[in-house]
C-alpha cells in the first residue's frame, strides 16, 4: 500500500520539509538571500527615514526613532504569534521541527521587544518628558518581554527537550491573549501612547515619505528576523539530531 503522503506525478508534497533532515539544507539556501535583502532594505529604509522624510511639525526630528521603534514593535508581536503557532502545531501534531522553530523564534522576539521598549523610552523622554510611564501599551509590551523570557527560561530549566517543548507550548498559547491587548490598547484605554499611524481600516495619518520609509524598514527587520531564526533553527536541528549520521557529517563540515 502506498504511503498516505505519496502524491501523483507532478504533485507537490507539502510535508517534504517537515523533517529536520530536509529543512536543514533548505534553511541554509535561504539564509544568504534573507541577509542580503535585510541589508539592502535596511540601507534604503534608513536613507528614506533619515534623509528624505520631512521633519515632523510637532515632534521635530525626534520622531525619526519610529523607523526603528515601529518595525521592532510590530515584529515583537508578529514573532510571538508565529512562535505560538509553531509551538501549538508541535504540541498537537507532535512535529519536532515545529517545536524547534518556536524555540528559534523566541530569542529574536525577545530582542525585538527590548528594542521596542528601549526606543520607546528614547522617544518618550523628549515627547512625554519621562522615560517610562505605566501606560497600557507600554505595560502590555513589557509583559510580552516577560513572556518571551519565561518561554526561554522554562525551556532551559527542563532537561528533556520534548518535555520542554510541551511545557513551553502551553505557556506560549496562554500568552497569545496579550498580543491583541497590545495592539488595541490605544483604542480600549485613554493612554499617552499615540494612536496607530497605519491602520487597515483608515488612511495613513503620516506623510508618504515617512510611511514608505517605515514600511521599507519593516520589511528589512522582517527579513533579518527570518534570517536569524533560520540560522538558529539550523543549530537547534544539529544539536537535537546530533546522533543521526547526516547531522554528524554536517557538524564535521561546519
Amino acid at each position: 500500500m502506498s504511503s498516505a503522503l505519496s502524491l501523483p506525478a507532478g504533485g507537490i508534497n507539502w510535508f517534504k520539509y517537515a523533517a529536520p533532515l530536509r529543512f536543514y539544507p533548505l534553511a541554509g539556501r535561504l539564509l544568504p538571500w534573507c541577509y542580503a535583502l535585510a541589508a539592502l532594505l535596511g540601507v534604503a529604509g534608513l536613507v528614506i527615514g533619515l534623509a528624505l522624510a520631512p521633519t515632523d511639525a510637532q515632534q521635530g526630528d525626534a520622531y525619526r526613532i519610529i523607523f526603528i521603534h515601529v518595525p521592532a514593535a510590530w515584529m515583537s508581536m508578529v514573532i510571538y504569534l508565529a512562535l505560538a503557532l509553531w509551538a501549538g502545531i508541535g504540541l498537537v501534531f507532535n512535529l519536532r521541527l515545529a517545536s524547534m522553530l518556536a524555540c528559534a523564534l523566541a530569542p529574536t522576539g525577545a530582542l525585538m521587544t527590548v528594542i521596542a521598549l528601549w526606543t520607546g523610552a528614547l522617544w518618550g523622554k523628549p515627547t512625554w518628558g519621562t522615560w517610562w510611564v505605566w501606560d497600557a501599551r507600554l505595560t502590555s509590551e513589557l509583559i510580552l518581554l516577560f513572556l518571551y523570557l519565561g518561554f526561554l527560561s522554562l525551556h532551559a530549566a527542563i532537561d528533556d527537550p520534548r518535555h520542554a517543548d510541551r511545557a513551553t507550548a502551553v505557556l506560549a498559547l496562554v500568552g497569545v491573549v496579550n498580543v491583541p491587548i497590545i495592539y488595541f490598547s490605544v483604542r480600549w484605554w485613554n493612554t499617552l501612547h499615540q494612536g496607530a499611524s497605519v491602520s487597515l481600516d483608515s488612511a495613513p495619518s503620516i506623510a508618504t515619505p515617512m510611511l514608505v520609509g517605515m514600511l521599507v524598514m519593516t520589511l528589512a527587520v522582517w527579513c533579518y528576523c527570518i534570517a536569524v531564526a533560520l540560522a538558529r533553527v539550523r543549530l537547534i536541528i544539529l544539536e537535537r539530531e546530533r546522533h543521526a549520521a547526516w547531522a554528524a557529517q554536517a557538524l564535521e563540515v561546519a
